[in-house]
């Protein structure tokens, strides 16, 4: 477990409280995008072309300009309009799409503003959203967002602009902040929000697209995860698991006695410092987190973890967080 002395002075660096989020630490990550490989790790059911390889062979969407028809050009191209205008055969060109669409969707529920070292889990989630966005700037790709709590969701439509980035991190900081402002009472669970926000992503997320899922996934259901595998057919799907520490095991101190742990709505009393307790309890979370892992895995979309315990930069792979995280 870190000193309280080390995470002060992480705190500190990363101009954070660990609770809430400002844009400046957001934007600070953006001198590390060099860190991450947004890099397809598989064939994509999507006809992209350019930096990006693909097994799927085409000509891009966007119309460039019409010329002289070429032996050996697509019959399918001719442009009959200016044809018929000019009397000569013309032929549509078309503008390769370079940019590969990255679609960041977090979680923003009340269990993911849980936190006993240095950051809430949202915050993390936050950090982590930030450093994939950089990196897709910094590659040229397009990149949106989804986030979404009990309150409210907001959806981002991909775009490439840095500017554009600084908007999609504003949006997300202010879900983060105003879910950890609000608790109301919501007549429907929280496995049909997320079941809804999952729906919502299936169709902004367009083919080719590489989509990250950051959360807890403690509202994640079959139906979301049929959901997330019917994406995963047409666009590279890459789950990150946010956790804290005491989720994977209680704290191993000499001297019994009860904690109190709410989520804003519900109270529950773990007892400390009985080895039954601990023992059961780290043999439950193990269960949980492996019930999730082995729920992506059917639908072949991989599942890393992040803790909440220690700034993104040290837990980020260099080469490629999909595959090392």
């Amino acid at each position: 477990m870190s000193s309280q002395k080390q995470i002060n002075a992480w705190l500190d660096k990363y101009q954070t409280n660990g609770v809430s989020v400002a844009l400046p630490e957001l934007i600070s990550y953006r001198n590390f995008a060099n860190r991450l490989n947004l890099s397809p790790t598989r064939d994509i059911a999507g006809a992209l072309s350019g930096a990006d390889r693909s097994k799927i062979k085409g000509r891009g969407m966007e119309f460039d300009e019409a010329r002289h028809y070429q032996p050996g050009d697509d019959i399918r191209c001719i442009d009959w309009r200016v044809t018929a205008r000019t009397g000569k055969t013309h032929t549509k060109i078309f503008r390769e799409e370079r940019e590969r669409p990255v679609f960041v969707m977090v979680d923003f529920m009340r269990s993911m503003h849980f936190g006993t070292e240095f950051l809430s889990k949202s915050v993390q989630a936050c950090h982590l959203a930030s450093f994939i966005i950089w990196n897709a700037v910094k590659r040229g790709d397009k990149v949106g967002g989804l986030f979404f709590n009990e309150n409210t969701d907001v959806e981002f439509k991909p775009k490439a602009q840095a500017k554009s980035a600084l908007t999609l991190l504003q949006k997300m900081l202010e879900v983060q902040n105003v879910s950890t402002a609000q608790s109301e009472t919501h007549s429907i669970s929280i496995e049909q929000i997320y079941i809804k926000n999952v729906q919502r992503l299936r169709y902004l997320a367009k083919p080719g697209s590489l989509v990250y899922l950051i959360s807890d996934f403690n509202a994640i259901s079959e139906t979301a995860l049929n959901t997330i595998g019917a994406i995963s057919r047409h666009c590279e799907i890459k789950s990150v698991v946010i956790s804290d520490p005491m989720e994977l095991s209680l704290p191993n101190i000499g001297v019994r006695q009860n904690l109190s742990i709410t989520d804003g709505s519900k109270r529950q009393q773990l007892q400390l410092g009985e080895l039954k307790t601990r023992e059961h309890y780290q043999q439950q979370q193990n269960a949980h987190f492996e019930q999730i892992k082995q729920g992506f895995a059917k639908f072949r979309v991989p599942c890393r973890s992040v803790t909440a315990s220690k700034p993104i930069e040290q837990q980020v792979n260099q080469f490629d967080l999909g595959e090392r995280l």
